[in-house]
């Protein structure tokens, strides 16, 4: 794995999100996307052994890819167009291919299978984040901070909260990585606690669009990720699961 491209880095594909996205809530959804992808990403890479530019890059694929899964929704929102027009504009502008086809693999639809390591994370991550926002949303202080497992595990079984989240997508892209439902949540709720700007969920769209464009930690992965981290190697590409192990 080479160093970063910054042809394609994560302030270009902010930038390539904020031009077809004005949606706040779809602009807060790639962020909380982000947050969890990179953390797996992040991960990833200590088990890996890389370090500097090898890292870098590999954390850089990750958040753009999340940043940029849902690019197009706005625009062709229907399972005819999304995110199938948004992968042909991603490739036109030559974006990497294991970004595009991570990106069609989340959308169960579209009949590419999730062999990455990133595409079964991204499909993981997804709706996870985006339950994982309305369950910060509806606390007092709308603080991801104040959202534990038990209260989100509760929330999934009520059926009319945040009824657009698809629950057996959530269970799946677990089961996909072959971790246990519970520590996902977990590990996905230190993430955005980790990693998610200040104000990314309450933001509105003018102070939203100038968030830092660096919001990825460059350096050592955080001190959430290690205990999760198992023994073997796993390389990004392999179908073997396991992003942290199970208890």
């Amino acid at each position: 794995m080479t160093g970063n491209n910054n042809e394609f880095g994560r302030e270009q594909a902010w930038q390539l999100l904020t031009e077809w996205t004005e949606s706040e809530s779809l602009l807060k959804h790639a962020l909380a996307v982000e947050a969890c992808v990179t953390a797996c990403g992040d991960a990833e890479a200590a088990r890996l052994g890389l370090i500097g530019e090898d890292r870098a890059a590999m954390l850089e694929l990750y958040a753009t890819t999340a940043l940029l899964h849902d690019f197009d929704y706005q625009r062709h929102p229907t399972p005819e167009e999304h995110p199938f027009v948004g992968v042909r504009e991603l490739d036109r502008l030559g974006w990497p291919l294991a970004l595009r086809t991570a990106i069609l693999g989340h959308a169960q639809y579209s009949g590419v299978p999730r062999e990455s390591h990133l595409a079964k994370v991204l499909f993981a991550c997804d709706e996870l984040a985006g339950f994982l926002t309305a369950c910060a949303l509806v606390k007092p202080t709308k603080a991801i901070a104040d959202v534990e497992v038990r209260s989100v595990r509760k929330k999934m079984k009520d059926k009319a909260f945040a009824r657009g989240v698809n629950r057996d997508d959530v269970i799946q892209g677990a089961a996909e990585l072959g971790v246990d439902l519970d520590d996902h949540i977990a590990f996905c709720i230190e993430a955005m606690k980790k990693r998610l700007p200040a104000g990314a969920l309450t933001h509105q769209l003018p102070q939203l669009l100038t968030l830092p464009v660096n919001a990825t930690p460059p350096n050592t992965c955080h001190s959430l990720l290690l205990p999760f981290l198992p023994d073997a190697p796993l390389h990004p590409q392999s179908s073997s699961p396991a992003v942290y192990p199970q208890p």
